[in-house]
């Protein structure tokens, strides 16, 4: 076939995104009371804030706001996240960045999968964080037999979803048809599935060990746990979520409220109780909290420099509770981190000239009136002073494993904790995998240089 009739990766990933979000939606309608509640914050703020607005513009965000969504799967073994890899490789997603969790009482290990393409990611910026079950972290021996077990027997993904995965890789791309066909069947794998595969015994007794390996082991698939869009101001939907009928955690998690956004912060709804029929349960049912609600907001791209100035900033307001979890004391959390980050320049000229985050450059009218006269200054630093190039920070498309554990806590319960010790293993990872993944501050800096090169050719310069 042609490859002239292939559906770019890109679309076949934004249709799959939105087929996502409808399902979820009749899946969870907390869901759809909070994409509504997100868009009217986006648009108080845009019209409050005209220079958010002007930003969007520049970087091209403002199409892609109302339609961008993360989600997340947790899966059981190293044959189903090879497989996974595949199917969204279909649709254009790479494995970025490798997350351990274990060091937070959450046994998994994580990657998250999304367009690596400044270009891709503006067609659609969905992105799915991927987590492995680390069934050695399990202490009792037989009931990791018995997961390993149940595992095992189990199928995620169906025959034509498997078909048209290994078609894609043979022809190079799927026509509209099949690309159709493909969304439909991925999301069976992401479904909920209201009949678990185990007793309730057997569920008692993965819960026990800890609540994320029953919600991994116990059902049919790797259930879509959260989507979270995208917001301009995640503390107006913080303070605006009990009103809506809906339960925001205590903290939002990451960076303080900053006038010029860094990293990721993000909240979340807790997770519903959801009735589930046991395997040995004829008529009955019990019940099983996994998915919830979440929210972003997406700041600045950080630099090597810039993230470890964070993570120091991060390290000392938690050391300032004194170990007292940031859920348990709220109000003195918030104020900490607030005092604490005040070291972080909240100046985007700061931050750049300080080196601390990685951005996008853009020829303007008064730079392309300019390109062919003789005395227009040659360094970007003078091109920038003189009104020939803008700049705006590379959006974070990634994710921070602390605030994903306090995510995953706050909605496991209180008395999910557990001791893992820090039982980091990238090797073991990307050999169930199937393959590296790829460092996002490299990606990064890749963006930020192809901006300049567009610069200089756009201003009819060498380089810059």
């Amino acid at each position: 076939m042609p490859a002239h009739d292939f559906v770019s990766p890109d679309n076949i990933r934004a249709q799959f995104s939105a087929a996502m979000s409808l399902m979820y939606k009749q899946e969870v309608p907390l869901y759809g009371t909070l994409l509504e509640l997100v868009s009217e914050i986006n648009q108080q703020v845009m019209a409050r804030q005209p220079e958010v607005a002007e930003a969007l513009r520049w970087t091209g965000e403002i199409e892609r706001l109302d339609q961008e969504r993360h989600g997340a799967i947790r899966v059981g073994t190293a044959q189903e996240l090879a497989t996974i890899a595949r199917l969204f490789a279909v649709m254009g997603m790479q494995p970025v960045g490798y997350y351990d969790l274990s060091s937070a009482g959450v046994p998994v290990h994580s990657t998250a999968f999304r367009a690596v393409h400044e270009q891709s990611l503006h067609v659609s910026p969905f992105r799915v964080f991927t987590s492995l079950l680390r069934l050695e972290l399990i202490d009792n021996p037989q009931l990791r037999a018995l997961a390993e077990s149940i595992l095992a027997k189990r199928k995620i993904f169906t025959d034509r979803a498997l078909e048209l995965i290994a078609q894609c890789e043979r022809d190079g791309g799927l026509n509209a048809a099949d690309a159709e066909a493909f969304v439909q069947e991925a999301l069976h794998t992401f479904r909920w599935h209201h009949d678990a595969t185990v007793t309730a015994e057997q569920y008692q007794q993965l819960h026990d060990q800890h609540r994320l390996i029953a919600d991994v082991v116990a059902f049919k698939g790797p259930h879509i746990n959260h989507l979270t869009p995208r917001t301009l101001d995640i503390d107006a939907i913080q303070a605006g979520m009990p009103a809506k009928g809906i339960p925001p955690k205590a903290v939002v998690e990451g960076p303080p409220t900053r006038r010029h956004p860094i990293l990721l912060r993000q909240t979340s709804f807790k997770a519903l109780q959801e009735k589930v029929a046991f395997s040995d349960q004829q008529g009955s049912e019990g019940s099983h909290t996994a998915r919830f609600g979440e929210i972003e907001q997406r700041g600045a791209a950080l630099t090597p420099k810039g993230r470890q100035l964070y993570d120091k900033l991060l390290d000392a307001t938690r050391a300032a509770l004194g170990g007292v979890p940031a859920e348990a004391n709220a109000e003195r959390y918030m104020a900490l981190l607030k005092d604490t980050f005040a070291e972080f320049p909240d100046d985007l000229a700061q931050m750049r000239q300080q080196g601390l985050a990685y951005f996008r450059y853009f020829a303007t009218e008064k730079g392309l009136a300019a390109r062919d006269q003789d005395d227009r200054p040659s360094t970007l630093e003078g091109l920038i002073e003189a009104g020939h190039v803008h700049y705006e920070a590379l959006v974070y498309e990634d994710f921070l494993p602390v605030s994903a554990a306090g995510i995953f806590q706050s909605n496991l319960g209180d008395d999910a904790h557990a001791e893992y010790g820090s039982n980091a293993n990238r090797d073991a990872f990307e050999a169930a995998l199937g393959m590296q993944v790829q460092d996002e501050l490299a990606l990064y800096a890749l963006s930020e240089r192809r901006s300049l090169q567009a610069c200089a050719q756009a201003l009819n310069l060498g380089s810059m």
